[in-house]
């Protein structure tokens, strides 16, 4: 049985609505035959969730993400969104852990050990992110680094929450920059969360595991990465606000 593969697009805080209308119309004009066992994930900013989840009705294996949610359930939280709100627009994912999230608005793992449990509550889909800086990448201590972030955020769930969960490994220091992980440098790190994942919860709940990579994935390396044995497709962002570029990713699925 192929877990799932999955090409998640993230296009963070970019486009109008007019803009994002456009871009979703001209990706679904580009054939892509998404397998039983792909997913095409379109993570969009809180105003366009509704819009693109109408354009995506009937379009097969395709679902929408939103990029975040509260941690509390309700109440004077000004300018939050709820998981509840999400689930009551039939949103079906949320990018849980970003390191943007991390970095600029100081998400502790604590913090995301909540949000997880409310997308469970709640019956929403995380997909949970973890990944290093340069400085730790440099230090060589990623791994222990990456496995703290598991450990604390997704160790308090059962083997039953973690069957199919989605992960992805995001090296910061690839994000944006042009920099790319090398296939091998990928591998390893999904190998290894992959391993942390066994080790707590046994081979069979590991290996249903979907691990997502993202950092600078573009159409002509996708292929590439995605052919990796541990991953399972990528988190998107800069190429996923391209049309073409963003077919050509999801065409590139194992």
């Amino acid at each position: 049985m192929m877990r799932k593969q999955i090409a998640a697009a993230n296009w963070k805080m970019n486009l109008t609505l007019q803009q994002a209308d456009q871009l979703i119309d001209e990706l679904l004009d580009i054939p892509h035959d998404l397998k039983d066992y792909q997913e095409a994930v379109f993570g969009v900013p809180f105003p366009f969730l509704f819009n693109i989840k109408n354009k995506l009705a009937g379009k097969k294996n395709s679902f929408v993400a939103a990029q975040n949610c509260s941690d509390k359930n309700a109440g004077a939280y000004t300018g939050e969104v709820s998981a509840a709100m999400l689930k009551s627009i039939a949103v079906d994912y949320v990018i849980i852990g970003h390191s943007e999230r991390r970095e600029y608005f100081n998400e502790s793992h604590a913090t995301l050990a909540d949000k997880i449990n409310i997308c469970f509550e709640t019956g929403l889909k995380p997909i949970f992110c973890c990944g290093e800086p340069l400085a730790i990448r440099e230090a060589e201590t990623q791994n222990s680094f990456v496995e703290t972030q598991l450990t604390e955020s997704l160790f308090h769930l059962n083997a039953q929450q973690l069957t199919g969960f989605v992960i992805a490994y995001e090296p910061i220091w690839a994000i944006g920059t042009g920099k790319t992980a090398s296939n091998e440098q990928a591998q390893e790190m999904h190998a290894h969360i992959r391993s942390i994942m066994a080790g707590q919860y046994g081979a069979v709940v590991a290996d249903s595991i979907s691990i997502l990579y993202g950092g600078s994935v573009k159409a002509n390396n996708a292929k590439a990465i995605f052919c990796q044995p541990d991953v399972d497709g990528g988190l998107i962002g800069g190429a996923s606000l391209v049309a073409t570029e963003f077919a050509a990713i999801i065409n590139s699925l194992k």
